[in-house]
């Protein structure tokens, strides 16, 4: 069993944005992580060409007990089954702490064991407010309400007894210790499954974090989230307006998120591309053009002001 490994969970229509994932994690794992990668057993042999001695390529269906065929709490199955599998994996006893990374995660600077890790065995737990993204108009109007709702629902579930919301929108390091707990000592007594709890609010991270918060199976070691995640276009948009590159984000993240629930008809954004060509995926011809010959004229102008 590894002490510390990453839990990739996809399916079918994400293999390319995982096949960028991949690339990214292999040129960045400076300390030789593993890697499993859970996909539908239909997936199976698409995926297996990602396989090698870093990454082992699973069948959801190990956990197959724990899987749905039907929408839970208004969710689709598909989406359900991957909070269950990242709930359930540690059942697998193939690491004892695990990493959840994203398919449309892209890493973009070396990582280590100790970036997871605060000791050998004791996971970094990502805990925060998300202040920034609630006096955002259009997050606050679309998602937050709702979703802290649902937030506080767990919290009063799980009887944790706090004011403020803390938790994650995901890339957590989950703790088998953590959730091992969690099943026996919060989901038995009820007679709850995973589908259960998800079925009451469905947020597999703030499950986790909830409960760890109440129950302190193991010493809390708070960092912030390793992963940028641009959750709409505009948020996107901003930084590359403001021209600030992979070099800058990569200076406080490990990885870079741009949400495919909204950039999908893009294509694959990748980290590196330059402002012009991101810019491209928003705007039209002409207004990508008008930028770059902006930007250019503003330069002439620079230069020749210095000349006189």
């Amino acid at each position: 069993m590894h002490t510390f490994a990453m839990l990739l969970k996809s399916f079918a229509d994400d293999f390319d944005y995982a096949q960028r994932l991949i690339l990214s994690f292999r040129k960045f794992n400076a300390d030789g992580v593993q890697l499993y990668c859970v996909v539908p057993p239909a997936d199976l042999s698409r995926f297996e060409v990602l396989s090698g001695p870093d990454i082992t390529v699973l069948a959801e269906s190990e956990l197959g007990r724990y899987l749905v065929d039907r929408p839970v709490h208004g969710m689709r199955a598909g989406y359900i089954n991957q909070e269950i599998i990242k709930l359930a994996f540690w059942e697998l006893e193939l690491t004892e702490n695990y990493f959840c990374v994203d398919s449309d995660a892209e890493f973009i600077r070396p990582f280590y064991r100790s970036d997871f890790m605060a000791d050998e065995h004791t996971p970094y737990t990502v805990l925060v407010e998300d202040n920034e993204l609630k006096v955002e108009p259009r997050y606050y109007r679309e998602y937050w309400q709702q979703r802290e709702i649902e937030l506080r629902h767990i919290q009063e579930l799980v009887d944790l007894d706090t004011k403020v919301v803390r938790t994650c929108h995901g890339h957590q390091i989950f703790s088998a210790k953590v959730l091992r707990s969690f099943k026996s000592e919060f989901l038995a007594p009820r007679g709850w499954s995973y589908v259960d709890a998800l079925e009451a609010a469905p947020y597999e991270f703030t499950w986790y974090n909830m409960w760890l918060q109440k129950n302190r199976t193991i010493e809390i070691h708070q960092r912030e989230p390793l992963v940028k995640v641009f959750h709409n276009e505009s948020q996107h948009l901003e930084y590359v307006m403001r021209g600030v590159t992979t070099a800058d984000i990569a200076r406080g993240f490990l990885a870079v998120v741009v949400n495919s629930n909204y950039s999908r008809d893009m294509g694959l954004l990748n980290a590196e591309s330059s402002k012009p060509e991101l810019l491209a995926h928003y705007l039209s011809y002409g207004e990508v053009t008008q930028v770059v010959s902006g930007k250019i004229r503003d330069t002439f102008r620079r230069h020749l002001r210095k000349q006189s």
